[in-house]
């Protein structure tokens, strides 16, 4: 999987492309570790570019989640399309993972 990661000093941005499967979801979950261990615990994963994820996908984002939340941060995820709420909404993951219709958003209370 590649996405695209901007730094903007209080919190990062990652933008995963594609299918956000078992084989796409450890690359990111590592990344998601290397920044919260860097310090960089507000994180925003802006979904517009995934047209699949899967169970694996949801558990790196949970993870990740748990992970930032225990540094004083978070994981939110932003601009998910249909498939992506669908599948959080299905999953009860929707509580925990509210979806922000974009990254501004995600960022508001920030």
């Amino acid at each position: 999987m590649s996405f695209e990661e901007v730094d903007k000093d209080t919190y990062v941005v990652l933008a995963p492309e594609g299918k956000f499967n078992m084989v796409a979801a450890p690359t990111l979950k590592t990344r998601i570790d290397d920044l919260v261990a860097a310090g960089k615990a507000r994180l925003v994963v802006d979904l517009h570019k995934v047209d699949f994820i899967d169970s694996s996908g949801l558990g790196a984002l949970v993870a990740g989640t748990k992970v930032a939340r225990k540094q004083g941060g978070d994981l939110r995820v932003a601009a998910a399309g249909d498939q992506v709420r669908a599948v959080l909404k299905l999953t009860n993951l929707d509580r925990i993972l509210a979806p922000y219709a974009t990254v501004e958003e995600a960022l508001h209370d920030w």
